[in-house]
């Protein structure tokens, strides 16, 4: 009963919480402004979404076709294929 009645006066006290340290604002804008510069989004054939450097080329397909594909994009893809 003594700890209970202890535990509620110590809660009741201004000043005995304690107070979590003073954050450091961050500035993400910056961050993400630096991390693609010059480069654009595409949607790749298999769904997922690359982030490219290069042009768009139009490439010849084995089956006489043309195929657009993005160029120079991260994860070192030269050509990834996109979807129409």
């Amino acid at each position: 009963m003594k700890v209970l009645a202890t535990l509620l006066l110590s809660l009741s006290i201004p000043g005995s919480h304690f107070a979590a340290p003073a954050r450091v604002p961050v500035d993400r804008t910056h961050k993400q402004q630096q991390a693609h510069t010059g480069g654009r989004w595409y949607l790749a054939e298999n769904g997922h979404a690359v982030y490219c450097y290069g042009p768009v080329r139009l490439v010849t397909q084995a089956q006489g076709g043309l195929q657009r594909v993005a160029t120079f994009c991260l994860d070192n893809q030269l050509m990834v294929p996109l979807k129409d």
